[in-house]
């Protein structure tokens, strides 16, 4: 009888064991499918609304919604890093990061340290004054301060129209409209959907009605990560070809 009872023992330890086992084993490959979930890595400037900007501690925007799109139609995680514009194509450059999306205008100087996805957006550069200003036109810019965000196609574009010395930049478009308001410059140039933020915000502006530049959003990825090129961009295809896309943007600005 005591021989019996240790056989049952023995068996009940050995199946008790066995389901551990197999408890873990689950577990153990749980664990693994969410850590094996790969990320992409987005930066972007965080300043620059509708398209990113803070609600709370959260980046939200239209790029954000759109990379998330991208992400989950290719089955990865995605992560937001918020840093200088200036910046996010040399954090593109060493790896740090797996792509851009910043409202980054694609030129040709970009394109040589990045490859860019299709355009998914168009942009508008505008001039923002005071309400009294003497600017009333482009030609009115002569001779005038004008305020950019660093590295942007505004401080670009602006530099080779008015010259250098008559540029004044800003590490954010925000500062730049703030010393615009203090009297310190006479106008900025900004992408018109921020612009239209800013001067809803401060008293005292307005927009030129003349806009100064037209352009187009991408992505840009680093140009050795072809794969992840091919990838991104046809993601992005199919959420533009499935009405993803501009339904998204739409949200964020009133459709016409």
């Amino acid at each position: 009888m005591k021989k019996l009872l240790s056989v049952l023992l023995a068996c009940v330890l050995v199946l008790g064991l066995a389901a551990c086992g197999n408890d873990k084993q689950q577990n153990a490959g749980n664990n693994n499918q969410q850590e094996e979930q790969p990320v992409l890595r987005m930066a972007t400037n965080a300043e620059f609304p509708p398209y990113e900007y803070y609600e709370g501690d959260k980046i939200v925007g239209i790029d954000a919604e759109v990379a998330a799109a991208i992400a989950e139609k290719l089955g990865m995680k995605l992560e937001i890093e918020d840093m200088a514009f200036e910046s996010t194509l040399m954090a593109l450059s060493t790896g740090q990061t797996d792509m851009v999306m910043a409202g980054m205008t694609v030129t040709e100087e970009r394109k040589e340290n990045a490859n860019f996805s299709t355009p998914y957006a168009e942009g508008h550069q505008v001039v923002i004054v005071k309400e009294d200003s003497e600017i009333e036109t482009l030609d009115d810019l002569q001779g005038k301060k004008i305020g950019v965000q660093t590295n942007t196609t505004g401080d670009i574009y602006s530099t080779d129209d008015f010259g250098d010395e008559a540029v004044e930049r800003y590490n954010k478009g925000a500062d730049a409209v703030i010393a615009l308001s203090q009297g310190l410059i006479d106008a900025v140039i900004i992408d018109l959907e921020p612009a239209k933020v800013f001067v809803a915000t401060n008293d005292g502006l307005k927009l030129l009605e003349t806009e100064y530049a037209t352009e187009e959003y991408a992505i840009a990825l680093n140009k050795e990560n072809t794969e992840l090129f091919e990838k991104v961009d046809g993601a992005l295809q199919e959420l533009i070809a499935d009405g993803t896309v501009q339904e998204i943007v739409d949200r964020y600005i009133n459709a016409e």
